[in-house]
């Protein structure tokens, strides 16, 4: 299983910048997928997640409003928009699949990605 996140960078606030994630080596379509992050000192924490089917998002507070995640089952890709910028969401954005159980629980989770850097100044 491999997930590749990029699109990563260094941003202003108030900027915008859109993560994706191409997934390998399982079944994509038949995966809820998510975004989490780990700002610098920092526990990991659920961003969002589009079940299979995308028949419905789920956002963390910090996220809803601003972000927003959708797939590509044809490509195998996951995406996170996020808009309005600030510089809390700096961090290290992690995609992730196949949860085994609560969305919100980052060990729920089989499959991480390495990360992309999402640094925003102010």
């Amino acid at each position: 299983v491999q997930l590749q996140a990029s699109g990563g960078g260094l941003v202003q606030a108030g900027d915008s910048l859109r993560l994706s994630c191409v997934a390998s080596g399982f079944t994509f379509s038949g995966s809820d997928m998510g975004w989490f992050r780990q700002g610098p000192g920092k526990e990991r924490e659920f961003v969002a997640v589009i079940p299979r089917g995308a028949t419905s998002t789920y956002y963390s507070d910090s996220a809803q409003g601003r972000f927003t995640i959708s797939r590509d089952d044809g490509k195998n890709t996951v995406y996170l928009q996020m808009n309005n910028l600030e510089p809390e969401d700096t961090a290290v954005y992690y995609c992730t699949a196949e949860p085994v159980g609560n969305y919100y629980v980052s060990r729920m989770w089989n499959y991480w990605g390495r990360g992309t850097q999402v640094t925003v100044s102010s």
